[in-house]
């Protein structure tokens, strides 16, 4: 009796054996394609900043991690396949609103509904056969594989109340009543001025009235760059990337302190003279449209030959009057901390983020560059409003605004 009931356990063990091999590596490759989608939507939701050819570059962002996104053990590139096992990866689908981009998923074509000035959102559909061993010995598994689909949805998020990355020039609302553009007008080119010498004078082309900015307090003696290399690398990437949020990050309703050290307490600037620290803060911004150590100035700041070669010019430098044709890698974008009103006593309150697109000089000898010798340390932007989205954030706890730059999301 033993002997017969070996014989017919000794299948069923093994079939369940099998059965088990089979499904687990099933289970291995959905997670394996639903990692890819998400990669594959977040790094293309990054790149809608609302310009006409974002989803152009949003699509090329996708697919650049798919060298990185292999399947079943690493041994099949997706989107490409092998001779057993077929991949798609379809170029993603972009939307203006979550609920369309939900509504896609699982569509083997599904249409975009909108375009680069709209998109908000990506939907990344994926799918891929996998390989079976034991159940090909069913009928049903015959062909060796079986098809798995994947999907991921990203997008912009609602506004941060926390915004990380952001660059560093504080900048005083012209109506704070009002809380979609605190008074700005999208569109318009801003001469933004270092809060020294009273008004500054308006830059050509500009729009009234100056803007003046104060740098926020980021100095960290905790990194081995000294002031004047921390100054130049906000100038040129934004606040830098800290453990700490207090140093990476700005809140809005919290209060903003001047730059702590040669800025305050006088501002340490005089008419035609750029105060040293904005200057090395200016030779950095200049890093986003040009080769920084071609300015003797810049030369205050430590190893600047060196130093400048981490940062690479902005991919379009030209002068836009129509945000939407923008073609560059968001170098340019700014997204400065809007307050009450400038002061040098820490008491300048965050009401929100609003963004800027750099503009070159166009009465400076170096083209497609601001100045960083200008005397009153100005350079020019448009307001752009919301557009782009921040590098990091945390949308709560809620902060009580309903405009301003989100984050990069997954919502599947």
């Amino acid at each position: 009796m033993s002997v017969q009931f070996l014989v017919i356990m000794v299948p069923v063990v093994l079939g369940m054996m099998g059965f088990a091999v089979d499904l687990g590596r099933l289970y291995l490759i959905r997670g394996e394609l639903n990692q890819a989608a998400s990669a594959m939507a977040m790094a293309a939701a990054s790149q809608l900043n609302g310009t006409i050819g974002a989803t152009d570059l949003a699509t090329t962002a996708a697919n650049s991690t798919l060298d990185t996104n292999q399947y079943n053990f690493g041994s099949v590139t997706i989107g490409q396949g092998t001779a057993l096992l077929e991949s798609t990866a379809p170029s993603p689908a972009f939307f203006d609103t979550v609920a369309n981009a939900l509504a896609a998923v699982g569509q083997t074509t599904p249409a975009s509904t909108a375009d680069g000035t709209t998109a908000r959102h990506v939907t990344m559909n994926l799918s891929a056969d996998a390989p079976l061993l034991f159940w090909s010995l069913l009928t049903l598994g015959q062909s060796r594989k079986t098809s798995i689909a994947a999907a991921a949805v990203a997008g912009v998020s609602a506004p941060v109340c926390t915004a990380c990355g952001i660059d560093p020039y504080a900048i005083a609302a012209v109506d704070s009543t009002e809380p979609i553009n605190f008074g700005f007008t999208p569109g318009n080119l801003y001469t933004l001025g270092f809060n020294c010498n009273g008004n500054p004078a308006l830059l050509p082309g500009t729009t009234a009235p100056a803007l003046k900015y104060l740098i926020i307090d980021r100095y960290n003696t905790g990194i081995p760059f000294d002031e004047t290399q921390q100054l130049f690398r906000t100038g040129s990437q934004g606040l830098l990337p800290s453990t700490t949020p207090g140093l990476a990050c700005s809140t809005i309703g919290n209060m903003e302190a001047v730059w702590a050290t040669t800025i305050t307490p006088t501002l340490n600037c005089a008419a035609g003279t750029p105060n040293p620290s904005v200057q090395n803060a200016m030779c950095g911004l200049s890093a986003r449209m040009t080769d920084p150590t071609q300015f003797n100035n810049c030369n205050l700041v430590t190893d600047i030959a060196t130093l400048a070669t981490a940062y690479t010019a902005d991919t379009d430098v030209q002068t836009e009057t129509d945000y939407t044709v923008y073609t560059g890698n968001n170098r340019r974008v700014l997204t400065l901390p809007i307050v009450d009103a400038l002061s040098t006593a820490g008491t300048m309150t965050v009401l929100g983020f609003r963004q800027f697109l750099l503009q070159p000089t166009t009465n400076f000898a170096t083209a497609s560059s601001n100045n960083p010798s200008d005397g009153d340390s100005r350079f020019v932007a448009m307001y752009l409003g919301v557009v782009a989205p921040v590098k990091q954030g945390s949308i709560g706890p809620a902060c009580g605004v309903t405009s301003g730059p989100g984050k990069v999301v997954l919502h599947q």
